[in-house]
């Protein structure tokens, strides 16, 4: 297998590309629920690269970037630094789109948005 996991260096690159594309309220939103990235478990799906990246939490739900699926999640959590397997999600979302949905949550109280199931890609995709 060629997969190799993003490296902390090109995720920050896809977290300014994602920053300059939200809008002045979604970057406000943004700014106060953003971490250092840092690796949390998701196993087994994110066994491999050694955890997936966390990029923001709020209160019980975290941001992260699938790199087997390529793009940005968001998930519940019970224990900080891991992500339970029931939230793995295979969306393929910029970030932008990712914290748009969170910031309407908390503005709005309803889930503004699908999240995909198993994984689609990688070596746990279904054949």
């Amino acid at each position: 297998m060629s997969w190799k996991p993003i490296s902390e260096e090109m995720l920050l690159e896809k977290i300014n590309r994602g920053r300059l594309q939200m809008n002045p309220l979604e970057r406000r939103f943004w700014d106060a629920v953003c971490i250092t990235p840092e690796k949390w478990k998701l196993t087994p799906y994110g066994d491999l690269g050694g955890g997936f990246w966390v990029v923001a939490v709020l209160g019980s739900t975290v941001v992260w970037y699938n790199d087997v699926e390529n793009g940005f999640n968001r998930s519940r959590y019970a224990r900080f630094g891991t992500i339970p397997q029931g939230e793995y999600w295979c969306n393929q979302d910029e970030l932008q789109w990712t914290i748009g949905q969170l910031r309407g949550f908390v503005v709005s109280g309803e889930n503004p948005g699908g999240q995909s199931g198993p994984p689609i890609v990688g070596e746990y995709a279904p054949q």
